[in-house]
């Protein structure tokens, strides 16, 4: 394993002259478009949505390559019902890069993209510019060592940080209105959402109003939500079944009495017990939470795309209202480091499929300055431009990703742009990557300079004199925060003897987390507490912990010599 970690290291050295040069051109792609509509299969782990892909994509698409995409999302076991079948699908994206796809990797189930030539012919764009991210997937991300895909959000250089993701975003509107108390820890925040609801008790459409809205779709070892938060308030990463310190290396398991997701465990459930958590949280999916936040049925998330994808219409700025950054003052939020070696949702493609070079050619142009933006933002010239080196979102573009489920698409599209948005949920260059099409921008429009624009209404010009800041990124990084590098750690998944435990101890985390939310007393909450840590470890959670302490030190190996690469 040193070895082969030094080799990849070695080889990042004599590429890193060529990482901070702008990516080439979209090279002599062969083209391919069939003649009789094709429809795909793409089977992606991170998508919310099931079906043909609809909208404006869905015509771009027919457009580009006439190829129709059925999405199937990881739901009602399709990974173990796809394997068993020994057909994942044309294109086929993964959640991470551990035990499932390498079992994948060992069935033989995924295209070699070295094999006759194909990265060549239809991926060049992918071959010249992601080089260093292809070769981890080949020596790193596969135990069979063929080069499969890349991993998500490869970025143009090692130096930079990513946006900041999680923004601890509040109702502004309401915040001031109750006069800006000051948040000093989380659990200040448990006061200034119920004078908040007392406020505003009605969302839009008159029904009652909470703190915050949940969901459980993406719930994995542990609930999303607090494992999410503890991340954001601690700025320690996810990590099997608890956080890992990217300054120090340590891992602290989720049921240590005394550790962060417990900590935000409690303050949910504080929050719970003043009627401030939405009662359907625990069985609606993302939709119904989004549905929530665009009502205004809750005040309070921390992730960054909930007030502007969401809740900042131009109908609620208009009349005042809005969800802007208002961090706790002891928090020190986590911020992601770029990777060019990408990350570990994959990109591959599945070996059964009838049309190999078509699927690359899509992923390929996925991965062009162009298609890149496409998925981002939507149609070249209908939403956004890029003029003098500089990029623009149209007018047309600023209505739409200020409201993206009321702004109806112009002919020949049809229906909003939400409906057409892009549903498969991975992304191949990392949003704050450098657009070669451009001169010094990235594909991040909050930091385009066209973006970079007064305050746009009273409300947001209430916030920047309460932040004294322009931006939410920029407020953020005046805050204490962490960085989290990027690296070339490859978490080593569930081992085989492990795995039965492992389920267990995940679904009695998941099933006695979402009580413990809801638990209407302390010593409710404290008794389905003690009962999910003896379970837990009844089945074997101790076991689990020992294998991911394990892989903390790997991790911190990693991210030290990451460091000093820099």
């Amino acid at each position: 394993m040193k070895k082969l970690l030094s080799a990849v290291i070695g080889l990042a050295l004599i590429s890193s002259a060529a990482l901070t040069a702008a990516p080439k051109t979209e090279g002599n792609i062969k083209k391919i478009r069939p003649k009789q509509t094709v429809t795909l299969d793409i089977y992606s782990q991170l998508a919310n949505y099931s079906g043909i892909q609809t909208g404006w994509f869905a015509d771009l698409m027919l457009e580009k390559f006439n190829v129709k995409i059925n999405i199937i999302p990881e739901t009602g076991g399709a990974y173990q019902t796809r394997m068993e079948a020994g057909n994942l699908g044309d294109i086929v994206v993964w959640g991470d890069n551990t035990d499932k796809y390498a079992s994948a990797c060992k069935k033989g189930l995924l295209l070699d993209w070295e094999a006759d030539k194909l990265l060549d012919n239809y991926g060049p764009y992918m071959k010249a510019n992601m080089k260093l991210a292809l070769q981890k997937n080949k020596f790193m991300d596969s135990p069979d060592k063929k080069m499969h895909g890349f991993g998500h959000g490869v970025s143009t250089s090692a130096k930079d940080i990513q946006q900041f993701f999680y923004t601890w975003d509040l109702r502004f509107d309401l915040y001031e209105k109750i006069g800006k108390p000051e948040v000093k820890t989380l659990e200040d925040l448990v006061d200034v959402l119920a004078k908040m609801k007392e406020i505003c008790p009605k969302d839009d459409n008159g029904n009652p109003t909470y703190g915050v809205s949940l969901f459980n779709d993406w719930d994995g070892n542990m609930v999303m939500y607090v494992k999410s938060l503890a991340t954001a308030y601690y700025g320690y990463d996810e990590f099997d079944f608890g956080l890992y310190d990217p300054d120090t290396g340590k891992f602290y398991d989720c049921l240590d009495p005394d550790g962060p997701y417990l900590r935000c465990l409690k303050f949910i459930n504080k929050l719970n017990q003043k009627g401030l958590v939405d009662p359907d949280s625990v069985t609606q999916k993302y939709d119904g939470m989004s549905e929530d936040y665009q009502n205004g049925s809750a005040f309070w998330n921390i992730f960054n795309w909930m007030a502007s994808g969401t809740y900042n219409s131009d109908e609620h700025v208009k009349a005042g209202k809005a969800m802007y950054p208002v961090c706790p003052k002891d928090a020190h939020t986590i911020v992601y480091g770029q990777s060019v070696y990408g990350g570990n949702r994959l990109w591959t493609i599945g070996s059964k499929t009838a049309y190999p070079e078509l699927c690359m050619a899509i992923i390929n142009w996925f991965s062009t300055p162009e298609g890149f933006m496409t998925t981002q933002y939507g149609p070249k010239g209908v939403t956004w431009t890029i003029k003098g080196g500089k990029s623009y979102l149209t007018e047309f573009g600023k209505k739409a990703m200020a409201d993206q489920n009321n702004t109806i698409m112009p002919a020949p599209y049809k229906g909003t742009f939400h409906d057409g948005a892009f549903q498969i949920n991975n992304i191949t260059w990392c949003a704050d990557a450098y657009n070669p099409l451009t001169t010094n921008e990235t594909y991040n429009r909050v930091f385009w300079e066209s973006e970079q624009t007064p305050a746009q209404s009273d409300i947001e010009q209430k916030w920047r004199d309460w932040s004294k800041a322009s931006s939410p990124d920029l407020y953020l990084q005046k805050t204490t925060y962490r960085i989290a590098p990027g690296s070339l750690y490859t978490g080593a998944g569930t081992p085989d003897d492990l795995t039965m435990k492992w389920n267990q101890v995940a679904e009695c985390i998941k099933n006695e987390t979402w009580k413990a939310i809801y638990a209407k007393t302390d010593a409710e909450y404290d008794s389905i507490v003690k009962k999910m840590i003896a379970d837990a470890k009844s089945y074997g959670y101790e076991d689990c912990c020992a294998h991911t302490r394990k892989q903390a030190e790997k991790r911190a190996a990693a991210e030290k010599q990451a460091r000093a690469t820099k």
